[in-house]
């Protein structure tokens, strides 16, 4: 019997042991996640508001409670946890499905000044990562500056210009809601340094921003007829112009006064975030113009934007992983039809799939024939796979060097305790916030209104 770890349980993941499993009947796989909860960024990357999206978890439920996958959260691979080499040990072979868990950088001055974040560390923030801090935010932020165009970007400013009545019904944990409800940003700038054609948000969520109440979403049609494209966008492909005839017409639309303005920008890149008493005060902002190529090129002309809060979302990129190949220009593992290479040799036994194998590309979906074709050259290699010698069953070996998986059963109760802290709150589900009430809720304890634990009664 083929056994196969899969290290990520997001769709990639979930992808990689549904293809498994359906290719072969002999095939038994353990998803591990470093997180008590499996989906990965379908459960803490997702919006909390877009119920559609978020219920692909029940589609990767489905493949987790296969009779041949087993779900063991809260296993770390790598440095503090189980080693990938003990991991090759274990298993006739390790898919590696751990994405890209950092952000790109900017790399300008005061970068970091407080008040400056990733927009990852915001999303993980009302997303209730364990690992995310409530790093006061929103604290006396005014104006706010979202660095980026993409469906991100689209997000975290959605965020801020909803109100508690939108927020209420998602599963968003209850500090975030009080908090994001208590906001007293009216002024929210979403800034792309090149034009609305090439911006990459997607058109419906786009669109979204237009429906949020008492916000008027205001654009400046000068800046949208600096690009080549927005004069005549027939020749531009179906979402591009989609989003062109969005932008143009709120950019004919008079605002109305509502108290909350989003601002979409264009042709405006960031070259300094200027400091206010020890803190962001405001954005300098280089205008730049078509060079002719496809590209941007500055024009020594300068706008400064205010701002107590900046969010930079300007894409993700995966980190090394101790004791597998990495290529930093790219950051993805070097693989070849997903088996990893090193120094340009396969190494038998060692896969990747999802963004760790192509970079952060696509949507939820790209992850399907991505995982397919890494499972597909698994399954060609298993002969030579099934030569070694491996324990009839590895989570023996993982307990007794010291890891305290938790199993299916684990995560069920979570979830029985986030809907009973959504029903003591008179909201629906609410997810708990730390790795505590994780833990505490994953051995079947109870918890108190605010999500803390309380002994069992």
């Amino acid at each position: 019997m083929l056994r196969v770890a899969v290290v990520g349980s997001g769709p990639s993941g979930c992808y990689t042991a549904q293809s498994l499993v359906q290719q072969d009947p002999g095939v038994r796989v353990d998803v591990l996640d470093r997180l008590p909860c499996p989906y990965g960024l379908v459960r803490y990357g997702v919006a909390p508001d877009h119920e559609k999206i978020k219920s692909l978890q029940n589609n990767l439920r489905t493949i987790l409670e296969h009779d041949r996958v087993r779900f063991l959260g809260g296993v770390q691979a790598g440095p503090g946890g189980v080693p990938v080499t003990r991991l090759r040990e274990l298993y006739h072979a390790v898919v590696y499905c751990v994405g890209a868990a950092t952000d790109r950088h900017l790399g300008i001055p005061g970068e970091y000044l407080p008040g400056s974040w990733s927009a990852t560390q915001f999303v993980s923030w009302y997303s209730a990562h364990p690992d995310a801090v409530d790093a006061g935010f929103l604290r006396d932020a005014r104006s706010a500056v979202v660095i980026g165009v993409g469906n991100v970007a689209v997000d975290v400013t959605r965020m801020l210009a909803r109100g508690l009545a939108e927020l209420s019904p998602t599963d968003m944990p209850q500090a975030a809601l009080t908090t994001l409800a208590a906001s007293r940003v009216t002024e929210i700038h979403m800034v792309g340094r090149r034009g609305p054609s090439q911006a990459r948000f997607t058109t419906k969520e786009l669109r979204e921003l237009g429906t949020l109440p008492e916000t008027d979403v205001i654009v400046d049609p000068a800046e949208l007829a600096l690009d080549p494209g927005y004069a005549d966008p027939s020749a531009l492909p179906a979402p591009q112009r989609r989003n062109v005839e969005v932008l143009r017409g709120w950019s004919e639309t008079p605002p109305s006064g509502a108290p909350r303005r989003i601002r979409p920008r264009f042709f405006l890149r960031p070259v300094e975030l200027l400091a206010e008493q020890g803190h962001v005060g405001a954005v300098r902002f280089e205008r730049t113009a078509p060079d002719g190529h496809g590209g941007v090129a500055g024009t020594g002309r300068f706008e400064d934007i205010e701002a107590q809060l900046v969010l930079r979302s300007v894409g993700y990129r995966g980190v090394p992983l101790e004791g597998l190949p990495f290529d930093a220009d790219s950051g993805t593992v070097p693989n070849l039809a997903g088996r990893v290479l090193r120094e340009g040799v396969v190494t038998p036994g060692e896969y990747v799939a999802g963004w760790i194998k192509r970079g952060p590309t696509g949507v939820i979906g790209s992850n399907r024939p991505c995982a397919k074709e890494t499972a597909t050259s698994l399954l060609e290699d298993a002969p030579a796979l099934l030569a070694r010698t491996v324990p009839d069953d590895p989570l023996t070996a993982l307990r007794a060097e010291g890891a305290t998986p938790v199993e299916w059963t684990g995560w069920q109760s979570i979830e029985r305790a986030e809907a009973e802290l959504g029903a003591s709150l008179g909201r629906g589900v609410v997810k708990l916030p730390d790795w505590q009430s994780l833990m505490h809720a994953a051995q079947g304890n109870r918890l108190q209104a605010g999500g803390e634990p309380r002994d069992k009664p």
